[in-house]
């Protein structure tokens, strides 16, 4: 089963435009331009017009210190637990992006995530390309995580990020029209490869270099390097300035708000906006 998931998502970083076979749309990989000296990022003119359309986000406030550590969960491979022994020790906190086998197969890390403070966000049930499902079937991919997530924890799930990063304007609209908030990214590096890991002071090296104000970071929590190398990164980090927050701090959400999840905030909306519209 781990080698299943891993090879699900060996394809997350392949930025390229895809054709989608189901919708005959065009399908397009999240990318990013990384600038030197720590600097933010840019991303496409497009990508940047949609996000504000629908309400996504890729990163925060270029203006002030602040991060955004975010992780993908395809699979366990040992690593969870001591991501979250080292969050706990330094009060950082985090979002794991989920998957279905992931809720199923690791409901204790689930419920300690969630216990310790943390967001868990929907990264979907089966890992798809959103791109090649209907509306439909993105909702369904959507609320089976939510709804095993809710049956454990009684939180919210507010966010979703594309399995492989992979998107179009109609996949933004659907999710958003369920009460979901896009999170792409403005950091990743190729950490996700458990094959070809490099060590500890690899990871340090390419995270550091590359961190930057308002930076929404993506690890794999599959990585031992980001494992290890995480408490040094978080402790030289807030050496320098910069604090860690939490999504919800961007975005005005409340992710532990119990039994308010995405399909019933987005029910709520539509039921404000009705009245609104009957009563000018």
């Amino acid at each position: 089963m781990r080698d299943k998931w891993r090879q699900v998502i060996l394809g997350a970083f392949g930025f390229v435009m895809l054709a989608s076979s189901v919708h005959a749309e065009e399908s397009f990989g999240w990318n990013f331009n990384p600038a030197k000296n720590n600097e933010p990022p840019s991303t496409e003119p497009m990508y940047e017009k949609w996000l504000d359309q629908y309400k996504g986000y890729y990163i925060g406030n270029t203006d002030e210190k602040e991060l955004y550590l975010t992780f993908d969960n395809g699979y366990e491979n040992g690593f969870t637990a001591p991501i979250l022994d080292v969050l706990k020790e330094r009060n950082v906190p985090a979002a794991f992006f989920v998957t279905g086998h992931y809720v199923q197969s690791e409901p204790g890390l689930i419920k300690r995530m969630a216990k310790e403070g943390h967001i868990v966000a929907n990264h979907s049930w089966s890992h798809p390309h959103f791109p090649d499902l209907s509306d439909e079937q993105i909702k369904v991919e959507l609320e089976r995580v939510e709804d095993a997530y809710t049956e454990l924890t009684g939180n919210a799930m507010h966010y979703v990020r594309p399995p492989r990063g992979t998107f179009n304007e109609r996949t933004l609209d659907a999710a958003l029209k369920l009460g979901y908030t896009h999170v792409f990214w403005s950091f990743a590096y190729v950490d996700w490869n458990t094959d070809d890991q490099k060590g500890e002071q690899y990871a340090y090296d390419k995270i550091m270099d590359r961190i930057h104000p308002g930076a929404i970071v993506l690890l794999h929590s599959v990585s031992e390097d980001n494992a290890l190398a995480l408490g040094r990164v978080i402790d030289d980090l807030k050496a320098q300035g910069y604090t860690f927050k939490s999504l919800d701090d961007l975005t005005g959400k409340r992710s532990s708000s119990p039994l308010i999840n995405a399909r019933t905030s987005a029910y709520l909306n539509d039921q404000q906006s009705f009245v609104a519209s009957i009563n000018p």
